[in-house]
């Protein structure tokens, strides 16, 4: 014991020197974190909420993850670098840090829940879309969103009674649940179902993989088109399915001569059939969700793996370096969100630059005429 605490002694300046510089780039990289995600989140809520055309489904769904990355951002990331900033040690009260915890929990389950909501209705609008393009609507989205809080919320709640369950742990310098060995603790059961809420996010999107792919090979069933000439149609085919899909407004051109006085449907709404735009569309933002979904898994699968070794393994060593980066790579999750839908969906590209043209230099003007 002696020759350690010499050794201690020996090492003390080198030591403190590099606890401040440990101390300074959590903090800047914190820092760095919140600033991202509260002008990416907040920016991304503002194009959503502005531009009607983006008031979709998934959309909605898209929106209330930016807020709850916002709320996470102002909230908790402060506690942190203010525990950071005082030593690796909580300044506050212990009802304080329950609260903490409690909501740094509620948000992790809120974005896997959401996800997993998400996943289904990506794959009902591929492989149910007339079901998906009457029922999901702003009502439905709204009993979604409720329904996801409400989970989030049991979740995360109970452990705020359990005494000890909610602690600042100096390893990761936050509030959150303190994963101690499974006979010790109860918190194996939210575990586990983080993972299997994830787990099963990732089944719906591979299902939904299958479905595009085998409907991929699907071919026509009438090989012969019919023969027109001036909308009269005749030979093979001739079923009258050209001018009711004209109708119904998926035609093109002039009137047919013989549908004059008969108006075409305009209205996307009243569509019951998936054409290849929307069908693109839908791929697209499937596509966006499932990146944000792994994203997520990858953020938060070191700081998981972590506290299952902890919990399943008595006295489990975790090197602190390790620890550190996996809680500062769960931080960094709350700013993934914007940076992936704007690199991943064209539609919010193209959106952004009609609201916010001053942000991303000279644009080609919407109106032909329009005087500069």
């Amino acid at each position: 014991m002696a020759n350690t605490s010499e050794f201690g002694e020996s090492s003390s300046p080198s030591f403190q020197n590099y606890v401040s510089a440990a101390s300074a780039v959590k903090l800047a990289s914190l820092g760095l974190i919140m600033g991202i995600s509260l002008l990416g989140n907040a920016s991304l809520s503002l194009l959503l909420l502005k531009d009607s055309s983006l008031h979709k489904a998934p959309y909605f769904f898209l929106l209330d993850l930016c807020l709850a990355d916002v709320v996470r951002s102002a909230v908790c990331f402060p506690f942190v670098m203010a525990s950071i900033g005082g030593g690796s040690v909580w300044p506050y009260s212990a009802l304080s840090c329950k609260l903490v915890a409690f909501m740094s929990v509620l948000f992790c389950f809120h974005v896997a829940f959401l996800l997993f909501c998400v996943s289904v209705t990506r794959y009902m609008a591929i492989a149910h879309h007339r079901f998906y393009y009457k029922r999901m609507n702003l009502c439905t989205c709204v009993a979604v969103i409720f329904m996801v809080w409400t989970l989030s919320v049991a979740m995360a709640f109970p452990p705020v009674f359990d005494v000890g369950t909610y602690k600042f742990i100096r390893e990761e310098e936050q509030c959150i649940f303190e994963h101690r060995y499974v006979k010790a603790n109860d918190t194996l059961g939210f575990m586990l179902m983080l993972a299997v809420i994830v787990g099963t996010t990732h089944v719906v999107y591979i299902k939904m993989l299958c479905f595009v792919y085998d409907h991929r090979k699907m071919k026509p069933a009438q090989l012969v088109p019919a023969i027109s000439q001036n909308w009269t149609f005749h030979g093979p085919g001739a079923t009258g399915q050209a001018a009711a899909n004209w109708i119904a407004g998926f035609g093109r051109g002039p009137t047919p001569p013989t549908l004059v006085g008969i108006r075409q449907a305009s209205h996307l709404g009243n569509r019951r059939l998936l054409v290849l735009d929307e069908f693109k569309m839908e791929k697209r933002i499937g596509k966006m969700y499932y990146i944000i979904t792994l994203t997520f898994l990858i953020m938060w699968a070191p700081y998981i793996s972590a506290c299952y070794l902890r919990i399943c393994v008595r006295g489990a060593p975790v090197p602190q370096l390790y620890l550190s980066a996996a809680v500062w790579m769960s931080f960094a999750q709350a700013g993934a969100n914007p940076i992936i839908s704007f690199l991943f969906n064209k539609e919010l590209r193209v959106r952004l630059r009609a609201c916010f043209p001053f942000c991303l230099g000279t644009q080609t003007p919407m109106e032909p005429y329009c005087v500069i």
